[in-house]
């Protein structure tokens, strides 16, 4: 097909599609999915921090006849800068048509895929890595693998997150492609078993052939492209230069002019960080002007055109080639490359350009790494200021006034270190060079508190036998100043002096005098402590080594590959990789049930052929819709309106509560509880608040109008709001525990103080809260129907509710409202009460409207929205014996409920159902449900039971410091007997045999070397003094009930099976277990081929109206609810078969299923059975037991927290599917590892939410998981009140990740007893509070935030009283390990 001249012409997946016009600010995203029947691409942050939406992105470079592929975000790719590009999505690697890709095969098999919202990015990113490693020269690899390393094939996923799996089995199928996997470090999968030989899995993996030609590249693109591929700037809005001077001409045309500015873009990938209020309607493509691109090397330095991508610089300041670089220069060059990697992530890396991240600094205070690490080394910037051009130094740049629009940087000049160096020629010195960046996430992928780069030259000095800092350069960025900085006092001090500790010790207090944040950063004194533990780690190798100094001490210590220098050298690209072990019980007494089968769907949800809500095309005139918010926690709203227009592009209609009809209710969701309003009246309640609906004709439009609205509120004659837990008892603002639900006392408390040798009275915990982070975020699609009907898709974990609460809100029977779910991207709880409203928004306007309306909310408005955990305060008194046993706990706990009760009465139950895992004595409680202004909050997965859980760990820890005990003795001493658990949980004990936790805590110690290890991790933490080690085995026991629960089995007239259940599928491998129940219950009838039914079997999206009382998916037992009303679906459709198998049998020998049920259809047998399980009410609670060791290894500088390793045994009793099972409990731990060890859900005074994406919210990622990841599956034999002997998997695991936590105490607390020593501490080194989240700052703190100084100051001290002399000990295994 003739391509119109300037026209946007791309491939996707092979197919052509040619665009004559565009709005220039469309993404790449926004067209696949709403263009293309594509929907692999997902939207799960709009900000390229969580690899959803990742695509392979293919350049033709005809000049050398080279295809060029690459990773990018297809949520900030403009579409108007693929123009002559091919783009491969998910579905066009493989897909159910054309036969699926061994990635997308190999995820299925290993079981790395749960809900699988981000699947289809994580197969794109590991694809991406693939293509690019065939391209290189390395040897040929193995039959069946690629050229990519372990090491390399984990980066390539790093950026990629993940909310369900736990992340090992992600690594694990990415791993198997790596050419030097040890085949024994792949987990569990569906491919080999147990003790196959390495031939046997290699041949049981879906083959890859890396030789096969991977077609990126469609050939009718490559011969549109030998002509002109520049697009019509006219019809675009797209201007794209090809020289400075055409580059001068727009900019001075864009100044006369009184349009909107024009853009500045090579990636827009700024786009991510700073959100757009507006679109820019022209934009100027700098990638083609020549001198922006170059790269000029010579004696001087390298000069790097400033468009060139960040992965472009990495690549290039890797170059080895001889000669090149020289050896001082080139040391430099692959450090900052190093550094460079961390940045954001790969698929970031590849379109951010290196100029827009220093204009990005310069003009709006970016805390930019690259302006840091090229400070360090005195770099230079060209600018280009109308038709003037200058080079500057990058120190000048930053200082300088914001760039002005008509000025562009062209380019970035690292100095050659021989070519600037300050030191005379004759002057023998090495150059040291180090850059340090202090992040969640060692991989990057996130900013850092702060980043510093270090460049020193030294000489030995032969007068003291020490070093001398002949010149050094110390830069430090991103803690909370405008921009990086030199620290020129410092530099001053430093040049010319011999180091010693004192030198040291001076300069470091000058460091501190210098990197002040500014008001208002969070964590201030920490980021001023680790520019000085970060000058320390620099320094501190070079001081009192004269017992190593002889003549040719700087020849043989510090040339580029001396052993000396490599200890100093930490290694700057952390791997992540995993091994891992999983043992697990496997059954066939209820084949398949009990079999390890891959997840249902999961082939579809890798290639992307899954459909979620957002996925279903929108009807013909649909519109979209957007939430207007409270930014008020407690105001009289006035008025609402659209700035700086009163009528912003596409808007429709403003939907509020006056719009709800005079038959219907303000109701937007419901529980047993309460209600909550769909839209806040004239008074708001909380910030966050919904206040109205702005519906428009695009989701781009109505976000767009959402964010030009301006709420007029009035505050006069209203009450303060209620802000904290403390004020709402001040007020008696509580919500009412219903007096069933409302947990009994144990035992008597004042006999158990009275018996007690120890007391601790009056102990104070807090808790914050946590966000969902599920991948897919809060969506409906709402479509009216004949008859005042409406229909409604929502992503939701109970459409029954949905359903009630739509039908109230718009004034019908409930028999005209019909709620359908098919799968759920991730829930977590936070699809339950959360998602009604958005369900009931959209319902509303269709209403009113009379077009099918639909939203998905942004990232930001969700996490605003979404409520999340609960924060409590506790305050404790305890009574214990000399021997650690505690007689009494004595509890008073608030819970902040929010501004409406949601679930939130449960939660007294939970906390102390959790709590109740040790023999407390006595236990006594008073637990208040506190009513505050701020957004309700609602279950999140293990509500209650995690905080529960932690409260008890925190009394045994305080109980243990007290007495000075090893923790585990106190833990063990207070584990239940069979009497005491009884005791405790009165209904739900079981029988004595279901009790396996005295089993697993001694399976446990033996499975783990618990006791071998503490005592290793004892001599570790006394030779090492900034990194210390800890270790830690906890208990749970987690209290589940089960629900009345329906099903509904079909048989066709040829043989398959529809199942309907009640359950939702979340990606806990609900549809998978029902499967193989099904297949279990109909292969009784035991006719021919019934052995095969699994095959046969699908289980269909949920519909209201065709299964009622479907209730919540929720609480961890609906798959075994669910499961059990299928079987009791199939019992009767056997019972209705067996009288006409018999006689079948009887005429023809025997009989196959499909002749069975031909003949049952003929002879009318009703082949549709349904049923409604209700559990009986003796075996309705029931308790889950597991235990898990971790070790955790501390940096006692940065507060930086690694996870060595994490041991677990689970009880599933006999579980109905061990892989679904174990995916369960691995994903639980590490979304308990965020909860514990990460996650940040931080309001601001007035209670709105400003954690509220994926740059300032940091769930768990693929480098936060164990090392070593190892998982046990206990099958303890029969529990006859279960469901097939099975137990649930999907919360309690959660509650494990608390060992973490306190593994990071037990590290803590060693380096406060060396702290104590040094005289940096007051108080207790063994008793204090590790607060939730421990993030690096709070662990940092508790290390002593001037550690180093308290330590330069002893070491001196020490020094003077042993012979004048400072005595230096820097410990270098501190670097090694």
């Amino acid at each position: 097909m003739a391509q119109r001249e300037g026209c946007l012409v791309f491939a996707v997946n092979g197919e052509r599609f040619e665009l004559p016009s565009v709005d220039p600010s469309t993404t790449l995203l926004e067209f696949l999915r709403t263009q293309t029947r594509f929907k692999s691409v997902k939207l799960g942050c709009g900000e390229g921090g969580c690899g959803a939406c990742v695509v392979l992105l293919s350049k033709y470079d005809p000049v050398v006849d080279e295809v060029k592929d690459f990773n990018v975000s297809s949520c900030l790719t403009l579409l108007c800068s693929i123009n002559g590009c091919s783009v491969t999505t998910s579905e066009g690697l493989g897909n159910s048509k054309d036969g699926f890709h061994p990635i997308q095969q190999r995820f299925a098999g290993f079981h790395a895929s749960q809900c699988g919202f981000c699947t289809p990015g994580m197969c794109v990113s590991l694809f991406a890595a693939l293509v690019k490693a065939e391209k290189t020269n390395r040897l040929e690899p193995p039959p069946g693998f690629s050229k990519l390393t372990v090491s390399e094939v984990e980066k390539s996923i790093a950026g990629n997150l993940c909310r369900c799996t736990g992340y090992r089995s992600i690594a694990d199928a990415c791993k198997s492609f790596a050419a030097d996997v040890d085949m024994e470090d792949l987990g569990f999968n569906s491919f080999w078993r147990k003790g196959d030989s390495k031939e046997v899995k290699i041949d049981s993996l879906p083959l890859y052939n890396h030789d096969a030609e991977n077609c990126t590249f469609p050939e009718f693109l490559r011969n549109e492209i030998r002509s002109s591929m520049f697009l019509d700037s006219k019809r675009y809005g797209w201007y794209s230069p090809v020289s400075v001077e055409e580059l001068q001409n727009l900019l001075k045309a864009n100044d006369i002019s009184n349009e909107n500015e024009m853009k500045l873009v090579v990636g827009n990938t700024g786009m991510g960080y700073y959100k757009e209020l507006k679109c820019s309607d022209r934009y100027i493509d700098l990638r083609y002007v020549p001198e922006l691109s170059m790269i000029k090397v010579d004696l001087t330095g390298v000069e790097i055109g400033a468009i060139l991508t960040i992965s472009e610089v990495i690549e290039m300041l890797r170059k080895k080639d001889k000669g090149e670089f020289p050896s001082r220069g080139e040391i430099v060059l692959n450090k900052i490359a190093n550094h460079m990697e961390k940045i954001g992530s790969g698929f970031l890396r590849n379109t951010a350009s290196i100029g827009g991240n220093l204009v990005m600094a310069q003009r709006k205070c970016f805390p930019s790494d690259i302006a840091t690490i090229l400070l360090a080394v005195d770099s230079e910037v060209g600018i280009m200021n109308g038709s003037r051009s200058e080079m500057i130094k990058l120190e000048d740049f930053l200082t300088r006034p914001p760039l002005d629009p008509k000025s562009v940087l062209l380019s970035v000049k690292i100095p050659h270190q021989e070519a600037v160096r300050q030191v005379s020629p004759e002057t023998n010195t090495t150059l040291l060079f180090e850059t340090y960046r202090a992040t969640p996430r060692p991989l990057g992928n996130a900013l850092p508190y702060l980043h510093a780069a270090f460049l020193a030259e030294v000489s030995s000095c032969k007068i003291s036998n020490g070093i001398m800092v002949e010149h050094c350069c110390l830069a430090f960025g991103a803690y909370g100043t405008k921009h990086a900085i030199r620290a020129r006092k410092v530099e001053e001090f430093l040049t010319g002096k011999t180091l010693t500790a004192g030198v040291l010790y001076e300069a470091i207090k000058l460091v501190r005098a210098t990197v002040v944040p500014e008001e208002g950063t969070m964590s201030p004194a920490y980021r001023s402590s680790l520019a000085t533990g970060f000058l320390f780690e620099f320094f501190s190798p070079l001081i009192d080594t004269e017992s190593e100094i002889s003549n040719g001490f700087l020849e043989s210590h510090f040339s580029a590959d001396s052993s000396m220098l490599k200890k100093n050298q930490r290694c700057k690209i952390p791997t992540v990789v995993t091994s891992a072990k999983q043992v697990l019980g496997l059954s066939t007494e209820y084949y398949p049930v009990g079999e390890p089968i891959t997840k249902s769907g999961a082939l579809l949800q890798a290639s992307g052929e899954a459909v979620y809500v957002d996925d279903i095309p929108s009807p013909t005139n649909c519109l979209y819709g957007a939430f207007i918010y409270s930014t008020k926690p407690l105001a009289r709203v006035k008025g609402i309106k659209f700035k700086p227009k009163p009528h912003p592009d596409g808007v429709s209609a403003l939907i509020s509560f006056k719009d709800i009809p005079n038959s219907g209710e303000n109701v937007g969701s419901k529980t047993m509880f309460g209600t909550e309003p769909l839209f806040a009246d004239d008074l708001t309640q909380c910030a966050g608040q919904r206040i109205a609906f702005v519906v428009a004709d695009t989701q781009k439009h109505a976000d767009l109008a959402a964010n030009f609205v301006v709420v007029d509120y009035e505050m006069e004659g209203i009450e303060p709001p209620i802000l904290s837990v403390e004020e709402a008892v001040k007020k008696s603002s509580y919500f009412e525990v219903p007096p069933f639900i409302y947990p009994k006392q144990v035992g008597d408390i004042s006999n158990g103080m009275a018996a007690a040798d120890h007391k601790i009275l009056s102990a104070e915990i807090k808790l914050g809260s946590q966000y969902y982070f599920y991948m897919e975020t809060q969506t409906a699609l709402a479509v009216p129907d004949e008859d005042n009907c409406m229909v409604v898709y929502s992503s939701i974990q109970c459409p029954e509710f949905a359903h009630s609460v739509i039908s109230k809100c718009l004034g019908i029977p409930e028999n005209n409202v019909r709620v359908i779910t098919r799968r759920v991207g991730g829930g977590f709880g936070g699809k339950a009460i959360k998602a009604m409203p958005v369900a009931t928004a959209c319902a509303l306007a269709a209403q009113k409207l009379h077009q099918p309306v639909r939203m998905y909310l942004n990232r930001q408005v969700d996490m605003i929205m979404a409520g999340g955990r609960h924060p409590m305060k506790i305050i404790y008194s305890v009574g214990f014996k000399s021997n650690g046993k505690i007689t009494a706990l004595q509890l008073d706990i608030l819970i902040n409920a929010g501004t409406s009760p949601d679930i939130s009465p449960i939660l007294p139950r939970n906390i102390v159902c959790a709590l109740k895992k040790y023999d407390w004595g006595a236990l006594s409680f008073d637990i208040k449900v506190c009513k505050t202004n701020t957004p309700s909050r609602s279950a999140m997965r293990a509500p209650g039971e995690v905080q529960g859980s932690f409260i008890a760990e925190a009394v045994i820890e305080h109980v243990a410091s007290t007495l000075s005990m090893e923790v585990d003795s106190v833990r063990s001493v207070n584990l239940h007997t069979q009497y005491s658990l009884d005791l405790f949980y009165e209904h739900s004990a079981g029988e004595p045999l279901e009790y396996t936790i005295p089993l697993i805590w001694d399976k446990l110690a033996m499975s783990s070397s618990f006791n071998p290890r503490t005592e290793m991790i004892k001599e570790f933490n006394r030779c090492n003094k900034w990194k210390k080690r800890g270790i830690s085995r906890v208990p749970i026991v987690h209290e589940v009930s089960l629900r009345p629960t329906p099903g509904k089995v079909s048989i066709l007239s040829d043989g398959s099976v529809a199942v309907e259940v009640g359950g939702i599928e979340l990606g806990q491998g609900l549809w998978t277990k029902v499967k193989q129940m099904a297949a279990f219950a109909l292969g009784s009838i035991q006719c021919d081929g019934s052995g095969d039914l699994l095959d046969k079997i699908r289980v269909v999206q949920s519909d209201t109206l065709s299964l009622i009382q479907g209730g919540f998916t929720a609480g961890s037992t609906t798959s075994e609810s669910s499961c059990e009303a299928v079987r009791l679906c199939c019992n009767i459709l056997v019972e209705r078969l067996a009288t006409l198998k018999e006689r079948l049998q009887e005429k023809m020998g025997s009989t196959n299923w499909e002749t069975l049920i031909q003949q049952a259809s003929l002879q009318a047998v009703n082949l549709s059975a349904s049923s409604y399980f209700v559990p009986d009410f003796a075996s309705m609670e029931y308790l889950n037991y597991g235990a898990a060791v971790s070790e955790v290894e501390v940096n006692l500088l940065t507060g930086e927290t690694t996870i060595l390793r994490s041991d677990m045994i689970y009880d599933c009793g006999q579980s109905l599917n061990p892989a679904v099972d174990l995916g369960q409990i691995e994903g639980a731990f590490v979304q308990g590892i965020g909860f514990f060890m990460l996650e940040e859900y931080l309001s601001n005074s007035e209670g709105l939410v400003v954690s509220k994406g994926t740059w300032t919210y940091k769930i768990p990622s693929m480098d936060n998981i164990p090392k070593q990841f190892n998982v046990e599956i206990l099958n303890s034999g029969h529990h006859r009140k279960r469901v097939l002997s099975s137990k649930a998997s999907g919360e309690p695991p959660l509650l494990l990740a608390v060992s973490v936590h306190c593994a990071t105490r037990a590290a803590i607390k060693e380096s406060r007893k060396q702290l104590l020593q040094w005289g940096g501490l007051d108080g207790s080194a063994s008793i204090f509070q590790l607060d939730v989240p421990a993030t690096m700052p709070v662990v940092k703190e508790l290390c002593g935030l001037e550690a180093v100084e308290r330590y330069l100051e002893w070491v001196a001290g020490y020094g003077r009283k042993a012979d004048g002399k400072c005595h230096y000990l820097c410990t270098q295994k501190d670097h090694a390990s």
